[in-house]
């Protein structure tokens, strides 16, 4: 017996087992921590789960904003910079990444209270996180308001990325298992991945049998 859940229902669930839900619904998405820093030179980490890809000529990655209805640190921080880093979770950081989601007073450090190391390229405002294995340094593009529910997709030009030596195949993929990078499933759960296969370029007519 499947559960079948339409918009009035949804819309009556209690609020916190909502968000479990329609989060969860998506599936696994990256696991990464946000860093920045305000002009003042305070420090600020925060874990997100909504980066995704918005191009690769020239290089550019997004996140998802919620409402600016409460102090976003992180926000004013780029409002005020312009500059921030995105660092891939790791399965040996990830309860300490987790504790980031607190919400911590302005001044509070989350690098000292969580545990993590902050690291500085010479010239780049924002910190990085050492313990990660992919950072990512990133300056602001624009922000585009999503009219629906006030949040916000923050677009950023990749213009720095640092990675473990060797960890650059001949054709420019990544093995995220090897490199420890996890998943986050809805809110609050972590996962590590498994390699099912990696298929090529597909072209019209091509035997897809031959992918396997």
């Amino acid at each position: 017996m499947e559960n079948c859940l339409d918009f009035e229902k949804l819309m009556q669930l209690d609020g916190r087992y909502r968000a479990n839900l329609i989060n969860k619904i998506a599936g696994y998405k990256t696991a990464n921590l946000i860093g920045t820093r305000s002009g003042s030179g305070l420090e600020n980490l925060a874990v997100f789960n909504s980066v995704v890809h918005i191009g690769a000529n020239p290089p550019y990655l997004g996140f998802v904003l919620r409402p600016a209805t409460v102090e976003r640190h992180t926000y004013e921080n780029l409002k005020e910079t312009g500059y921030y880093t995105m660092n891939q979770i790791t399965g040996r950081i990830h309860g300490q990444a987790h504790m980031t989601s607190a919400k911590f007073q302005r001044g509070v450090s989350e690098f000292e209270t969580c545990g993590l190391e902050p690291y500085y390229l010479k010239g780049f405002n924002a910190p990085f996180v050492a313990e990660s294995a992919i950072k990512i340094g990133l300056k602001l593009e624009e922000v585009q308001r999503i009219e629906c529910n006030d949040t916000r997709l923050v677009i950023g030009k990749v213009i720095q990325v640092i990675l473990p030596e060797g960890a650059i195949g001949e054709d420019g993929d990544l093995d995220l298992e090897s490199l420890d990078t996890v998943a986050i499933g809805g809110l609050d759960t972590y996962y590590k991945g498994i390699k099912l296969g990696r298929y090529g370029y597909v072209r019209p007519g091509e035997d897809l049998r031959k992918l396997s």
